[in-house]
């Protein structure tokens, strides 16, 4: 980032701008009820996932980025004093020296968009577990699975019907579309 971006985005900026504020392990859903009852503009990026609890399924929501949020501040109107002190906010992530540097408005747009994406919308990366997938690449390609959970970004575990059982697959992501 050159330094003209830098005094741009930082020093006195009126303009609102999106900063990323990591929270303590398990605590970004606390942290962000507690920003939101002191006023601030937040972005806190869920996913509806399938968890076992006391041996059923359920819908849960889970972060998709499980120790950050987003918060919406300027240099100078915003107070960011009581952010740090806010129950669940460990700190307002910084780069270099002490100052924070500003998520671009684009890459939150998007993050916004892939969340209110609907369900038939191909382009969109995450499937919810047991959720009927079609697999569209590979040696079996065609074949339709269950979805079951995501390993990291790029894959998934799907269970395929095979050899009169379900078995466990893993395969990348970008294999697998929803069923029409």
């Amino acid at each position: 980032m050159s330094h003209s971006n830098i005094e741009a985005g930082l020093v006195g900026d009126a303009t609102p701008r999106w900063y990323v504020v990591q929270c303590k392990g398990g605590e970004s859903f606390r942290a962000a009820e507690h920003l939101a009852n002191q006023g601030y503009e937040l972005f806190h990026p869920v996913l509806e996932v399938q968890k076992k609890r006391r041996n059923k399924l359920t819908w849960v929501e889970e972060p998709l980025f499980p120790y950050y949020l987003f918060l919406r501040l300027d240099q100078v109107e915003s107070n960011w004093r009581p952010i740090r002190s806010t129950r669940g906010v460990l700190k307002i992530v910084t780069f270099g020296l002490s100052m924070p540097v500003p998520v671009s408005d684009e890459l939150i747009d998007l993050l916004r968009q892939h969340g209110e994406a609907k369900d038939d919308d191909p382009g969109q990366l995450y499937f919810r577990a047991g959720e009927s997938v079609e697999i569209t690449d590979g040696p079996f390609k065609d074949l339709k699975a269950v979805f079951e959970s995501h390993k990291g970004e790029e894959r998934a575990i799907v269970l395929l019907n095979m050899l009169h059982r379900q078995q466990r697959l893993e395969m990348p992501v970008a294999a697998l579309k929803r069923q029409d």
